[in-house]
C-alpha cells in the first residue's frame, strides 16, 4: 500500500480549534474521541512516569506503521501520531486540602488519541500483538476508550508546567465573565512540545477543563 503517497491527516493543520487554540481563554466543543489510555500516580518528575508515555507511543506507533506490514485497520489514512494527553486529579482529597498540592499525591490518566478508523477490536488486537512482540510495563494495563469531554473552556500556556496556574486562574475568570462554571476539579493537558527539545520558557501545553453554563 503505497499509504505514504496518499493524503495525510494532520491534526495541527485541519483539527486548529482543538489543539492549538491562543494563549488565552476560549470555549471549545469536543466531540467523542478514541484514546488509548493507561492510569497511575505519582510525581511525574519520577522515572516511572516515562514508562506510562512509552507504552502509549508503542501502540500508537504500530498503528501508524501497520500498512508497512500489509495489516493496516480498514480505512487506513496516512497521519501524524496525535500528541501525548494527561487528565489529572489528587489522589487524596483531604491531604490536598489539609496540605496544599503535593506532587506525590497526583493520580492520571495518560492518552494518545486514535484516528477514527481505528475500532476497538484492532485497538485491543494490536495490544495482545505487542504483548508478543515486545513485552512492556504497563501494556496490561492499556485500555481503548471513548471520552466525550463537550463544552470545555482550554487556551495554550506557554512557558513551564509548574506555572501553569496563573493560566488556570485566566481560564477560572474567564468562566465568570461568560456565565460558565467549571463542572469539576480534574483537567486535561495536551503536549504540544516536546520537553527534551524545547526551553521551558517557550513550551506550549493546552490545558482545558469541563464546563457547563450557568
Amino acid at each position: 500500500m503505497g499509504t505514504e503517497t496518499l493524503q495525510r491527516l494532520e491534526w495541527r493543520k485541519t483539527q486548529k480549534a482543538l489543539y492549538l487554540p491562543k494563549n488565552m481563554p476560549s470555549e471549545v466543543v469536543v466531540p467523542p474521541m478514541n484514546y488509548y489510555v493507561v492510569s497511575g500516580k505519582g510525581n511525574p518528575n519520577n522515572p516511572e512516569f516515562g514508562s506510562y508515555i512509552q507504552v502509549l507511543y508503542a501502540l500508537s506507533y504500530a498503528i501508524r506503521m501497520s500498512y508497512k506490514g500489509g495489516n493496516a485497520p480498514e480505512g487506513f489514512m496516512a497521519y501524524t501520531v496525535f500528541p501525548l494527553e494527561g487528565v489529572w486529579d489528587v489522589g487524596d482529597k483531604a491531604q490536598y486540602e489539609q496540605h496544599g498540592f503535593d506532587k506525590d499525591n497526583l493520580v492520571f490518566d495518560m492518552m494518545i488519541r486514535q484516528p477514527d478508523f481505528v475500532s476497538a477490536d484492532y485497538a485491543l488486537n494490536t495490544i495482545e500483538k505487542l504483548k508478543l512482540e515486545k513485552p512492556m510495563a504497563h501494556l496490561d494495563e492499556v485500555r481503548f476508550e471513548t471520552m466525550d469531554d463537550g463544552l470545555c473552556v482550554h487556551m495554550m500556556h506557554i512557558g513551564p508546567y509548574d506555572a501553569e496556574a496563573a493560566s488556570f486562574e485566566r481560564m477560572e475568570a474567564y468562566c465568570e465573565e461568560n456565565r460558565l462554571k467549571r463542572s469539576e476539579r480534574v483537567h486535561r493537558e495536551i503536549y504540544i512540545s516536546d520537553p527534551g527539545r524545547t526551553a521551558p520558557e517557550k513550551m506550549r501545553t493546552v490545558l482545558r477543563f469541563k464546563a457547563e453554563k450557568v
